[in-house]
């Protein structure tokens, strides 16, 4: 079983300035719960019970979010705005967390690189909270990925088809499948041009990796953007053993741009709405 999932959180946020100018990206609320609460929720159903989560500064609402406040639960103590509370006590009565701070942004990669020290020598899942995804009423994506790992026992990226047009904003792969829905990578690109893309076949931010990534990720040279890539290390292991890719069952929302963050927020409206 894994038990470790891994939350880089350490980015600015920029698209979404001047709100995230003193708020986390990661606590911008779908409905009423932010984005990293959904992503701890996904990896408890996958059957993780340790977060691991790579901060920057200005986060410090994310480590208040997973901690008691006592005044406002005095406050509404006895009230049925107690009940508002059950799901994020359920979370820190179940999980365990830990921080540490990515000094400087030098890519996913570095940030994962960054995480060692929480993870040790296990594998660990990855969740990139500002892609929400979804699959009512099935498994999460997170606990179809771990069901893979548990036959294949190898890194496993998600993946989605998208539009040529939108290749140059994803890492992208190629490869043969060899289940359904399963690819075997053979390449795998960083933001690549349409016309340079090896396919349609963008990943997305659900990982699965095994430990032997983070001696990878240190002979790494940076990449796109001077950034240390971990599509780049995942090419590199592809190369001398088995990466999967994994075409997921559900819905995937861009949290990270306006649009996915607007479109998911009135999906989440409408669930709400019908269960209260």
């Amino acid at each position: 079983m894994i038990k470790k999932c891994l939350f880089p959180a350490a980015g600015y946020g920029t698209r979404f300035l001047p709100a995230t100018k003193a708020m986390p990206k990661e606590m911008l609320p779908i409905a009423n719960k932010p984005l990293i609460q959904y992503g701890v929720e996904e990896a408890m159903e996958a059957g993780c019970d340790t977060m691991a989560i790579v901060t920057g500064r200005g986060k410090r609402a994310i480590e208040d979010h997973f901690d008691i406040s006592y005044e406002l639960e005095h406050q509404i103590n006895g009230t049925n705005k107690e009940q508002s509370l059950a799901g994020i006590r359920t979370i820190m009565q179940t999980c365990r967390f830990s921080y540490t701070r990515q000094l400087e942004m030098k890519g996913l990669g570095h940030a994962i690189h960054t995480a060692q020290t929480l993870i040790g020598n296990e594998p660990f899942c990855v969740i990139l909270a500002d892609d929400l995804c979804v699959n009512a009423p099935g498994m999460g994506v997170l606990r179809q990925m771990v069901d893979l790992y548990a036959k294949y026992q190898c890194c496993i990226v998600a993946i989605e088809e998208v539009a040529l047009a939108e290749v140059h904003q994803y890492g992208v792969i190629c490869g043969q499948e060899i289940a359904n829905g399963v690819y075997q990578v053979s390449d795998m690109v960083e933001k690549p041009k349409s016309e340079e893309a090896p396919s349609n076949l963008a990943v997305i931010g659900r990982y699965i990796l095994t430990p032997d990534i983070f001696e990878v990720l240190k002979n790494t040279p940076p990449g796109k953007n001077n950034e240390i890539q971990i599509t780049d290390a995942l090419l590199q292991q592809a190369q001398s053993k088995l990466v999967l890719a994994y075409k997921f069952q559900g819905k995937r929302y861009d949290c990270g741009n306006m649009h996915g963050f607007v479109q998911a927020t009135n999906d989440f409206y409408h669930l709400y709405a019908q269960s209260h």
